[in-house]
């Protein structure tokens, strides 16, 4: 691990994330960021380069106020413009690292190194889980990790924490990664997961429901597993955890069921916690506590809570900008998704405004054990041009290409939407909406659809890695659908309207 940081064991940590209160947490969101800005501008020659470039003076950057005044960094403007080992501390690549890859904006791979680090702060997380389980059983628990085991983040990483987490805290619980493949997988539930008392199930959250449905069908019984289930990479509703949840005889939706706030860029930055389920559940059965939470948005955001001493987080104008440490430190970052972020004692205010007593609502559930005074982040979507499917980044550039193929061209405008539609059985795909040229004359539109599914299939196998492995792991919903649309519908392609690639 990185000198920079005092060094708590994670026994220290869970101590703290269950007796620590609000104030704690809230100097240690402001104070840890600060020493990072500082350490980053002495050691990191890009970042050094960067400051100067915005005539920031880091002398003079001595409160937390002042740090608000830093120019954020991103993609664009920081990571692409610097050679990698600029990036990195000491500007050097030569020390133990583990490479993994990311798409931007533009579809283009990103790769970011990360030391033992990252994998030890998810271990503590992933530690608490197991913790926390509403089974009781004293273990054996199989956690089958479902992850994509390639170039991702997702697979590697998860199974580094938990492999850390139950060799540190000698626990009880072994591991299998069967990765996304089906038949694996199902054979693991069939033969394996009934010696154990407890099974956790790890996978993108349409994978995981894709699971479910396949392991009902053959007839395995899921209440005889103890299941808890584990995601991460994408949001889900509750309607959807409780559709799993019911799916999978899960006893406690909030203590045996977690989604992870993650990125390749810097690891698992925040989680669900039973609280954080709770208080998102609750907005949703009250209007104005959801408005007072998240604002007037249409969509049901994720809600988790995350730790101060690994990673901190701000909302500037509906933005997420979060600062962490790595072996490529990020200071001030907007990783490109909207939100915001606050304190437990804000969301603890806001609940009682509205006559809500979180420790009664937690004792109605459960959960009043584990009521953590950790700060909080809420997204609700991506600011990026691209939809996520299964975990798998698609950008409209990938479409693009394959609608401008000859056979095509005299058909379509190349004008389209991508949407991800989730169907009756909560089961989701990519819709993607074409327009089509004035006038157009063809007598079989099953045909021109079927051509236009093939090239774009076609084109993200070759294109996209991520596309790749989801199909062919054969996960349901993986084909798009494809939906043609008469020239300047209003719907999609209104005239003298920028055209909207992608539609949430």
């Amino acid at each position: 691990m990185n000198s920079l940081d005092t060094i708590h064991s994670a026994e220290q940590i869970l101590r703290f994330i269950k007796t620590k209160k609000d104030g704690f947490w809230s100097r240690e969101r402001e104070r840890r960021p600060l020493r990072l800005f500082h350490a980053a501008a002495r050691r990191v020659p890009a970042y050094k380069d960067f400051l100067r470039k915005h005539k920031i003076n880091p002398s003079k950057i001595k409160t937390f106020k002042d740090f608000q005044f830093v120019p954020p960094v991103s993609k664009k403007n920081y990571l692409r413009k610097y050679p990698l080992e600029k990036l990195c501390w000491d500007g050097t690549l030569k020390k133990p690292l583990v490479w993994t890859s990311t798409s931007g904006s533009t579809g283009d791979p990103f790769y970011f190194p990360r030391g033992e680090q990252l994998d030890w702060e998810y271990s503590v997380m992933a530690e608490m889980f197991l913790r926390n389980s509403s089974y009781e059983s004293g273990g054996p628990v199989l956690i089958m990790i479902c992850f994509g085991m390639g170039i991702w983040i997702g697979g590697l990483i998860t199974y580094q924490a938990f492999e850390m987490a139950t060799r540190r805290a000698n626990y009880r619980a072994s591991i299998v990664t069967p990765g996304i493949n089906k038949p694996e997988i199902m054979n693991v539930l069939t033969r394996l997961a009934p010696q154990y008392k407890e099974t956790i199930i790890v996978a993108y959250p349409p994978f995981l429901k894709d699971i479910l449905d396949e392991a009902t069908a053959k007839g395995i019984n899921f209440r005889k597993l103890n299941v808890r289930l584990f995601s991460a990479a994408e949001a889900y509703t509750e309607k959807f955890r409780e559709h799993i949840t019911k799916k999978a005889g899960v006893k406690n939706l909030y203590l045996d069921t977690l989604n992870i706030y993650g990125t390749a860029d810097i690891g698992a930055m925040a989680w669900e916690t039973p609280i954080s389920i709770l208080i998102r559940r609750l907005a949703m059965r009250n209007v104005k506590f959801f408005n007072d939470v998240f604002g007037r948005i249409d969509k049901t955001p994720t809600l988790a809570q995350y730790n101060p001493l690994f990673i901190s987080f701000e909302a500037v104008e509906g933005e997420i900008i979060l600062t962490g440490n790595n072996a490529l430190p990020l200071v001030r970052y907007s990783i490109g998704d909207h939100g915001g972020a606050f304190n437990f004692a804000d969301v603890k205010e806001m609940l009682e405004r509205h006559g809500v007593k979180l420790e009664k609502e937690g004792e109605k559930v459960g959960v009043a054990r584990v009521i953590y005074k950790l700060p909080f982040v809420y997204v609700y979507e991506r600011s990026d041009f691209s939809v996520v499917l299964s975990g798998a980044n698609i950008y409209p550039e990938e479409i693009r290409e394959a609608l401008q193929h000859d056979s095509l061209e005299k058909f379509v405008t190349t004008k389209f939407t991508l949407r991800i539609k989730s169907d009756r059985s909560y089961t989701e795909y990519l819709e993607i909406n074409i327009e089509l040229k004035p006038k157009v004359k063809t007598r079989d539109l099953k045909k021109l659809e079927q051509n236009a599914r093939d090239l774009v299939v076609a084109t993200l196998l070759r294109r996209n890695s991520e596309y790749h492995a989801i199909h062919s792991g054969k996960i349901k919903g993986v084909v798009p659908k494809i939906v043609f649309w008469p020239y300047e519908h209003p719907l999609h392609f209104s005239r003298g309207i920028k055209q909207k690639w992608v539609k949430k």
